[in-house]
């Protein structure tokens, strides 16, 4: 549809002659063009007994990283929608893979608890998705790591999620003392 208008947190698009309020992640209304222009983005619809909103995301790894966070325990759209607009579904991956709790609690309206929840509930999504093929985004890069059990195959990962190609990643990791080091500092000597 045509963008008809922009403000913190909402985006309005006609289509077939109706506006759609659509509730967005600071990186979807970023993406977003100007007023006039036409653009398409994808969208979910919420009911709830009292109201019935649309959340809107310009890619397909946002849309799944939003359906992933509501899918948590004590997570529900406003929350998951708050969380993406601190990280990219890239950061969110990396931040359950390496158990960052500092990344989501980065978001607002988001505690050590809720975060640490998250963490726990998307590492077993993750890996129960990964045994059953998981799925790509652009680029064709996993849009989220599954759970692996060592600090190589963890690290191999959490590069993956951030871009890199099999080649890559065990050329960075070839020389690097997998034991003395902390998965967050292998990650970033890599």
């Amino acid at each position: 549809g045509t963008v008809e208008s922009k403000a913190p947190g909402e985006l309005v698009i006609c289509a077939g002659g109706v506006g759609f309020l659509l509730m967005c992640s600071n990186a979807t209304l970023a993406e977003a063009p100007a007023k006039g222009e036409k653009w398409r983005c994808y969208s979910v619809l919420n009911v709830r007994e009292d109201a019935m909103e649309l959340f809107g995301f310009a890619d397909q790894s946002e849309l799944q990283s939003f359906k992933l966070l509501i899918g948590v325990s004590g997570v529900g759209p406003r929350a998951a929608l708050s969380i993406l607009s601190a990280v990219t579904p890239q950061q969110l991956a990396l931040a359950v893979v390496t158990e960052d709790e500092k990344a989501l609690t980065a978001a607002n309206g988001i505690g050590k608890k809720i975060a640490q929840r998250v963490i726990l509930e998307l590492k077993d999504k993750l890996a129960r998705e990964e045994a059953l093929g998981g799925t790509s985004v652009k680029g064709g890069a996993p849009a989220m790591a599954a759970v692996p059990h060592s600090k190589k195959s963890e690290a191999q990962s959490a590069l993956a999620v951030l871009g890199y190609g099999s080649a890559e990643i065990a050329a960075a990791l070839k020389d690097i003392d997998m034991e003395a080091l902390t998965l967050e500092d292998i990650i970033r000597q890599a």
